[in-house]
């Protein structure tokens, strides 16, 4: 007879998801240590985080596919526990894919230890009777593909016949409706000759947008770059800087030149953009001239 041998304990390399989170004074209890139950939170924080990185915008996403999402089984192991102000990393993971439900493993890291681990089941919804449905299948394979590595956009470049009905919605909703931006100031005349870049997630929904505008003796303007606030942290915005990028280069551009938000001026350094002068401002919003190569 064959002993029964538990799976391995996960460690931070099985996880292609983590969601960094630092430990508050209101999560410790009398012995100083996270209570229990927050880490019931911590999970359920990073179950938005991991659909954020599938760039599937969570309530819009269950709308289009005409369902919802119940938890049916939460459980918790504790190894080890978390202090007050702790860095910690909680690593998510789909651990199986079933008819009607589907099963994700997770666990609290502190740097390379284990604190906590968890399984929790989902069951697919009628989201008024909440009576069980098949998992839709479009929903199956972006879990899949993003457990296979793979990219979770797909970035269209073209013009603004083509593209411009879902960038201008994106657009709309990040800078004039998230911003505060006047709509007089964002839209304008520009759009019509510039290259537009719009990048759609794996259920064909549009969720990033940005544009290169026509070169001026050899520098080319990046601009209106958004992605939709329910899933930025995917990648989005480097995958569209590439694909611009592209098009600078192949029509022989030498300079790419944008103008920052000062909240962005990290992601666009983490790009290879250099700052250039001083900050400024525009739209009512403090801006920094960047520069790099294509």
């Amino acid at each position: 007879m064959s002993k029964h041998t538990e799976p391995p304990a996960a460690t931070r390399r099985d996880f292609r998801f983590l969601e960094r989170m630092r430990v508050r004074w209101a999560e410790v209890d009398m012995q100083k240590v996270v209570f229990n139950g927050h880490y019931l939170m911590y999970f359920d924080t990073a179950v938005a985080g991991y659909w954020r990185a599938m760039a599937l915008p969570y309530e819009a996403t269950l709308a289009d596919l005409d369902g919802d999402l119940f938890v049916r089984k939460a459980s918790l192991e504790y190894e080890a526990p978390a202090r007050y102000d702790e860095i910690l990393d909680v690593g998510l993971r789909c651990q199986r894919l079933g008819t009607s439900s589907f099963v994700l493993q997770g666990t609290v890291f502190r740097g390379e230890q284990r604190l906590v681990s968890c399984e929790l089941v989902y069951v697919f919804a009628d989201p008024h009777a909440q009576g069980s449905r098949p998992l839709p299948r479009p929903l199956r394979e972006v879990i899949e593909a993003y457990e296979g590595g793979h990219t979770m956009v797909d970035v269209r470049t073209g013009g603004w016949d083509a593209l411009g009905k879902d960038a201008r919605a994106i657009r709309t909703a990040v800078f004039v409706e998230e911003q505060g931006i006047p709509a007089k100031l964002e839209h304008d005349d520009a759009d019509a000759d510039c290259v537009h870049a719009l990048a759609v997630n794996r259920l064909g929904r549009p969720v990033g947008t940005g544009r290169l505008l026509p070169a001026v003796n050899g520098v080319a303007k990046l601009g209106r770059m958004a992605a939709l606030p329910t899933v930025r942290g995917a990648g989005i915005g480097a995958a569209m800087l590439r694909a611009l990028a592209d098009a600078s280069r192949a029509r022989g551009d030498t300079t790419l030149l944008l103008h920052a938000q000062s909240s962005a001026i990290g992601f666009y350094a983490a790009q290879g953009f250099a700052k250039q002068g001083e900050p400024f401002l525009e739209a009512g919003i403090v801006h920094q001239a960047m520069t790099r190569a294509p």
